[in-house]
């Protein structure tokens, strides 16, 4: 049996839709909202998944430590792959990895590398889609496209980063295996632009949310950031990576932090590192309960609600 594991957001989707261009196989498909990163837990709850081989994608190593030595004890064959802070990587035969956390990359890109730049363009997508927007002009350079289909990349990454965010997959306009579905048949992402109906359904709900956020003025702002706080609405959820990162490119020499009401006492923070100087937000946002991420971008799934003014009070203290 077949697993392919990847982050429900643009860069898991584009990592795995690279991986299954040069080697297709038939595999179950295990993802999730974005912020669902323990996906490993899924697998390792089921004693019958042994033997099998295990494609994991731009998901926390850390994150998934436990769960991941119960599968390699199970002989499970596992390629790992990903660029998010993992701790000590276990040492096993039946373990392959490729792990880089520097802030300019993305799981994506280190996809790319893997299969020697055969479907470079998807690559690209996945880049902009984690607001690298440096690294994916970088890369498009080494194929030579114009500006205009360069934003077409850049809207596709966006849109596919936008549709992975939410509270649980019923706040998505698609879940995550769908999305992946939808876009497993297109070798050229721009084909994929022009025949794809899902696409209209991502570009008409993008719209509509992000006009929701244009009044939203920030709860604190200093010199070295700024802080917004959003209501407990699937649209809230749903922008919230793209609304950081567009507020990132805004203020370059800022921090940012996106404050989501979880409706259950807790909240959900996103946080961007200045675009100027992308380190910090992992360190910051592992100080508290459920935090993680990478230095460029990191978050907090449920931060109790009495810790807010200390994150605030740390969030502006960091930079």
């Amino acid at each position: 049996m077949n697993y392919d594991v990847f982050n429900g957001d643009a860069d898991g989707i584009c990592s795995l839709h690279q991986l299954r261009l040069v080697t297709p196989r038939q595999s179950i498909l295990v993802s999730g909202v974005k912020r669902d990163i323990r996906l490993l837990d899924r697998l390792a709850r089921n004693p019958d998944i042994a033997d099998a081989e295990i494609t994991v994608l731009d998901i926390s190593m850390e994150s998934n430590k436990d769960s991941l030595l119960t599968l390699l004890q199970r002989r499970n064959r596992i390629f790992y792959v990903d660029h998010h802070f993992a701790g000590q990587i276990p040492s096993a035969d039946n373990l392959r990895t490729t792990i880089d956390p520097r802030p300019d990359i993305c799981t994506g890109i280190l996809v790319d590398r893997i299969i020697g730049g055969k479907y470079r363009l998807w690559a690209i997508v996945a880049a902009y889609g984690d607001n690298l927007h440096a690294t994916a002009r970088q890369t498009a350079d080494l194929v030579g496209i114009s500006d205009k289909k360069l934003t077409i990349l850049r809207e596709l990454g966006e849109l596919l980063n936008y549709n992975g965010y939410g509270r649980e997959v019923a706040d998505l306009h698609i879940s995550p295996q769908g999305l992946y579905q939808a876009i497993s048949p297109y070798t050229s992402p721009f084909d994929f632009y022009r025949e794809s109906d899902i696409l209209g359904i991502l570009q008409t709900g993008f719209a509509e949310d992000m006009a929701r956020t244009r009044a939203e003025k920030p709860l604190t702002e200093n010199k070295s950031g700024r802080v917004f706080v959003f209501p407990d609405a699937s649209w809230s959820r749903r922008v919230s990576g793209v609304f950081c990162n567009e507020k990132a490119r805004e203020k370059e020499h800022k921090a940012h932090a996106l404050i989501i009401d979880n409706g259950d006492g807790t909240l959900m923070i996103s946080v961007r590192a200045p675009l100027a100087n992308k380190k910090g937000a992992v360190s910051l946002c592992r100080k508290f309960p459920t935090g993680g991420g990478r230095e460029a971008a990191a978050g907090i799934n449920a931060l109790p609600q009495e810790q807010l003014d200390i994150f605030v009070d740390t969030f502006h203290k960091t930079w």
